[in-house]
């Protein structure tokens, strides 16, 4: 008796799948097509968001942790609310109307305009997102390379699917999803360019189900973290409360500067 109870113990550590065990895949194998389909109409399915988050970011070459309002459609809008640690006040306002932008920064009594892309989001606050890209980070999605062709491999430890995606210009792309259930859980998803130099990074953390403004389920992860390379280039993410897929008027994306501001350094 006294050795088969060790060896029951085993077997039934074997059978709940614990961590640091081996896992099968629980459903056939998915081709490399269905999984990125599913990624794709998991992207599709929600085309705009309002978030209450706490950022740690860089912004004026200092680290800032602290409440961040955002909201965002794809099309290029995107509004950005940075809060004082204090209190509730706006210290930082950013709004990308689809085309271009206007930044103020209110601690330093300043303003910005110019085209909004990857490049402005990356000068303000050291991240290199496009605006369309943060309805993805809030979504728990990822883009794709262009013309992504690949293999996918079952992780029997971590009981998850990995992508391994070449695209028509050379990037290759490493993604890994939890894809039980028809999921398509984002749990990394990592960019490098043909020479093998990391363009960004995405990893989401504490999944969760919540419903859209419709009553629809929608998986999505509470915590985001996104990386692109250098120094001061990431940005942490805490989901707080958010709204998916509502109705969000062109206005909220528009910002009028005020006359007489210098520029912002």
């Amino acid at each position: 008796m006294r050795l088969l109870l060790p060896a029951l113990a085993l077997l039934a550590l074997l059978a709940c799948g614990c961590p640091g065990g081996s896992h099968k895949r629980p459903y056939p194998e998915p081709k490399v097509e269905e999984l990125l389909g599913r990624i794709a109409a998991t992207r599709e399915a929600v085309g705009s968001f309002s978030a209450d988050t706490t950022m740690d970011y860089w912004m004026n070459d200092q680290r800032v942790k602290g409440g961040v309002l955002v909201m965002g459609t794809t099309g290029s809008q995107v509004r950005i609310n940075a809060l004082s640690p204090a209190g509730n006040d706006v210290i930082a306002d950013l709004a990308c109307d689809g085309t271009d932008y206007v930044f103020l920064d209110k601690n330093k009594n300043c303003q910005l305009m110019g085209p909004c892309s990857k490049e402005t989001i990356a000068a303000l606050f050291r991240i290199a997102l496009a605006p369309d890209d943060f309805v993805q980070l809030a979504t728990g999605t990822t883009p794709v390379i262009p013309g992504a062709t690949g293999t996918v491999r079952w992780d029997a430890k971590a009981a998850k699917e990995v992508l391994e995606l070449t695209g028509d210009d050379g990037r290759t792309q490493h993604i890994v999803l939890d894809a039980r259930d028809g999921r398509a859980d984002i749990i990394s998803s990592e960019v490098k360019l043909a020479d093998g130099t990391q363009e960004w990074r995405i990893d989401n953390t504490d999944y969760t189900t919540v419903k859209d403004v419709h009553g629809l389920p929608r998986r999505v992860p509470g915590k985001s973290r996104f990386r692109s390379p250098g120094e001061k280039a990431d940005l942490l993410v805490i989901w707080k409360e958010r709204a998916l897929d509502l109705e969000l008027t062109p206005e909220k994306f528009q910002l009028e500067a005020p006359g007489g501001l210098p520029r912002c350094q």
